[in-house]
């Protein structure tokens, strides 16, 4: 199990250990999205909204819809902003 608790370092580091070009982590409650170091790296955040110990912002509830094909990932992501549902779109593609 990886504790690195949204530690982009930590997380890359583990990205290339075991060889993946997503990888999706939890734990800090926070939606988050990125590309670092040539990977891409999806966090869905908290579906109910659960406040995180280590963090001092109010939560958004939020999840992720991935959609995968051979190298292209869609993230839908779905996130309760002042009572409406606001969904975006985040797309990432492989190079070959």
């Amino acid at each position: 199990m990886l504790t690195a608790n949204g530690d982009v370092d930590a997380l890359a580091a583990t990205a290339r250990q075991i060889d993946v070009d997503v990888l999706v982590t939890g734990n800090t409650h926070r939606f988050e999205a990125y590309e670092e170091q040539g990977r891409f790296f999806i966090n869905p955040g908290s579906v109910t909204g659960a406040v995180a110990p280590l963090e001092s912002s109010v939560p958004i509830p939020s999840f992720v819809l991935i959609e995968v094909s051979k190298l292209c990932l869609v993230v839908y992501v779905y996130q309760l902003v002042n009572e409406e549902v606001v969904v975006d779109r985040i797309e990432y593609n492989k190079d070959e």
